[in-house]
C-alpha cells in the first residue's frame, strides 16, 4: 500500500448538503463512512524542456456516506466494487476544527487494514482510507444556522493529519454541463421515448394497437399510485427535448402528489386519534372491572 498524498478532494454539492442536513436533524452527535473512489491523472503542463517528468495527481471524490450516531462504535465495513471506503466523518457540535485522539485511532485503525485498500481509476497503485471530514457548528448560536467542515488525509509515517482543500463540484454555471447526465431515480413507470416527426406521431396514433393500450393502462396504474388523476399522455411531454416548455405539467404533478400527501397526513392523524379514544375507553371498563371507580 502507498502513503501517497492525495492532491484534491471533491465532493458533489448534493452529498454535502445531505451531509450537513443529516447532521443537523441528529438529535446527538455523528460519524460514520465516506465512500467514493478516486482517479490518477497525468495533467500535460506546457514546457520547452523535453525531459521534463509529468507529475501524477490522485484526486478522491466523495459520492455518499453512511452515518450512525457516535456513541455508537463504527461497524467493519465491506467495500463493494461498484465503489470503495476513502475515509470517514465525524460530525460534533460546538468544537473546534482539530482531530482528537480518538480520531487518528480510527483513522490509524481504517488506514492499517490491508482488506480496506482500494486502486485509482487507470492506475495499479492502491491507497487507503485515509480520508478524515471534521464538522462542527459555530460556538455561539447564531440566527442563521451554519456549518463548519474541515478536511484531512492521515498520513501514517508522521502519525499526524495534513490539512487538505475540499472542492465542492456540481455547483455554479460551469458544472451546469454536468447535470445533462444526470439521471434521477423515480417511481414511474418506464416509458420509451422516440424522437419523431409530427406525421409519423400522427401515424402511429392511427395504428395504437391493443397491446400498446393495455400497456398505457398498466402504466397509469403504477403512476396513480403516486398521483392520481394524472394522466400518461401528460407525463409525457415532461420526456425529451421539449420537456422544458412543459414546467406547468410537472407543477401539476407535484402539487397532485403534494394532495395525496396530504389526504394520506390527515388520514394517519385521523386515524390516530381514534386509536387514543379507544385505549382510553378500555382504560375505562378496566378501571370499572376493577372496581376502582
Amino acid at each position: 500500500m502507498d502513503d501517497r498524498p492525495i492532491d484534491k478532494i471533491n465532493i458533489s454539492g448534493a452529498t454535502l448538503a445531505s451531509l450537513l442536513h443529516r447532521s443537523a436533524a441528529s438529535p446527538a452527535d455523528l460519524h460514520g463512512f465516506l465512500i467514493g473512489h478516486a482517479t490518477l491523472s497525468t495533467p500535460n503542463p506546457l514546457s520547452d524542456e523535453p525531459t521534463s517528468a509529468a507529475t501524477q495527481i490522485i484526486t478522491v471524490t466523495v459520492t455518499s456516506f453512511l452515518s450512525l450516531p457516535s456513541h455508537l462504535p463504527l461497524p467493519p465495513p465491506s467495500p463493494t466494487p461498484a465503489s470503495s471506503l476513502i475515509g470517514w466523518f465525524s460530525f460534533r457540535r460546538k468544537t473546534p476544527l482539530r482531530p482528537s485522539l480518538r480520531d487518528s485511532t480510527t483513522t490509524l485503525n481504517l488506514s492499517s487494514s490491508p482488506s480496506l485498500a482500494f486502486t485509482p481509476q487507470n492506475s495499479t497503485i492502491f491507497l487507503t482510507p485515509s480520508v478524515f471530514l471534521l464538522l462542527t457548528t459555530p460556538f455561539q448560536d447564531q440566527l442563521i444556522h451554519t456549518h463548519e467542515y474541515k478536511a484531512f488525509q492521515y498520513r501514517i509515517p508522521a502519525n499526524s493529519f495534513e490539512p487538505k482543500s475540499l472542492t465542492i463540484i456540481n455547483i455554479g454555471p460551469s458544472f451546469r454541463s454536468q447535470f445533462d447526465s444526470f439521471i434521477p431515480n423515480v417511481p414511474f413507470p418506464f416509458m420509451d421515448f422516440e424522437l419523431r416527426s409530427s406525421d409519423a406521431m400522427a401515424e402511429d396514433e392511427k395504428e395504437q394497437t391493443l397491446a400498446s393500450s393495455k400497456r398505457n393502462l398498466v402504466n397509469q396504474k403504477q403512476l396513480d399510485m403516486c398521483a392520481e388523476e394524472f394522466d400518461i399522455r401528460r407525463l409525457n411531454k415532461l420526456m425529451g427535448s421539449e420537456a422544458a416548455n412543459y414546467t406547468s405539467e410537472l407543477e401539476d404533478l407535484y402539487g397532485t402528489m403534494l394532495a395525496k400527501m396530504d389526504g394520506l397526513s390527515r388520514l394517519v392523524e385521523q386515524t390516530s386519534a381514534k386509536v387514543l379514544e379507544q385505549e382510553s375507553h378500555n382504560m375505562t371498563l378496566r378501571y370499572k372491572v376493577a372496581g376502582l371507580e
